[in-house]
């Protein structure tokens, strides 16, 4: 980041009007380095330091001079925003000496342009015939997902259908999958333990590293997506699903307590299965929620998170930073 941030000075850093820097803020000193004196804005996804592990003494020694550094040169920048209410809450708790400063909250945004070109693909093979309520989990093959949370409340809800209810319910666990990762292997095989143990696999189709073209197809056939995570900085699924016309149960923490409006597109709950199955049920009781609160979802989005509504936001910032 250093690096490219010398070489856009050395290329173009005069003719430029302000600096935009998105997550690395190592560079920031080194825009600052520009003769004409340039204005940054800092877009912070989240602190770098709460996303590495400290398990070892040696760690934690090698990891305070580059704690401070981000601290110290997230301070540099003129204007700092953050993704999300709760991501600057953090911010705030994190980054102790520059407790005096108040981040703006700038929303990511979705690339609608992507669902809207991409062709769906068939998806027969990947879930039984004359299922009518199919729900959908995506998020990578990671514990701290809580992904196992769908399952338990698949569980759940089964003990709330009848019989010729429960035959028609489905869960497809959608993720990301690198086999080099050793978590993505070893969590795959406890979610696929736990489903044979709550006696749910046959009601749940496990998928890993899918294309976007079968996100698309799962997204159209599904009729509401769980979002398991605790303390999500922002999360885009939430908004993907909204988008494609599909209610949201999600935990009311995090970035969803922000974009997913309870009961409006949606449902937020406590991270429990009896919640996450309440919730089920009522999607699976009245079909009719799927498409008001799938509109509503659609209209939230095209409201606070389409691009023009970021390029807006990020324009009048930097209008601000250069008068």
């Amino acid at each position: 980041m250093a690096f490219v941030a010398l070489y856009v000075l050395l290329l173009s850093g005069e003719h430029a009007d302000a600096f935009v820097c998105d997550q690395v803020s190592a560079c920031i000193p080194v825009l600052r380095l520009a003769r004409i004196r340039k204005k940054v804005l800092f877009y912070c996804h989240f602190p770098d330091q709460l996303l590495t592990k400290r398990e070892s003494f040696l760690k934690r020694i090698y990891r305070l001079p580059l704690d401070w550094l981000e601290e110290f040169t997230t301070g540099m920048a003129d204007c700092i925003v953050v993704n999300s209410k709760f991501t600057a809450s953090v911010f705030k708790d994190t980054f102790k000496s520059l407790s005096h400063i108040s981040p703006d909250v700038l929303y990511p945004s979705l690339n609608i342009s992507s669902f809207e070109t991409i062709v769906p693909a068939d998806i027969a093979d990947l879930i039984p015939k004359k299922k009518k309520f199919l729900f959908l989990s995506i998020n990578r093959y990671e514990r701290k997902k809580n992904l196992s949370l769908a399952l338990e409340a698949l569980h759940e809800l089964r003990g709330r259908l009848d019989s010729h209810e429960w035959n028609e319910v489905h869960l497809v666990m959608a993720g990301g999958y690198d086999e080099r990762v050793l978590e993505n292997v070893e969590h795959y095989e406890e979610l696929r333990s736990l489903a044979t143990k709550l006696k749910v696999n046959d009601h749940v189709t496990f998928l890993r590293s899918f294309s976007d073209e079968q996100k698309i197809s799962l997204f159209s056939n599904s009729v509401c997506v769980l979002y398991t995570p605790s303390n999500e900085h922002f999360g885009i699924v939430p908004l993907e699903a909204m988008y494609m016309r599909c209610p949201v149960i999600a935990v009311n923490s995090g970035g969803p307590l922000e974009s997913v409006l309870h009961n409006v597109t949606g449902f937020l709950c406590d991270p429990l299965p009896t919640q996450f199955s309440e919730a089920m049920e009522k999607i699976v009781r009245d079909p009719l929620l799927k498409d008001t609160m799938g509109a509503a979802g659609r209209d939230r989005v095209m409201e606070k998170f389409s691009s023009e509504a970021f390029a807006e936001q990020l324009y009048q910032y930097i209008c601000r930073l250069t008068q």
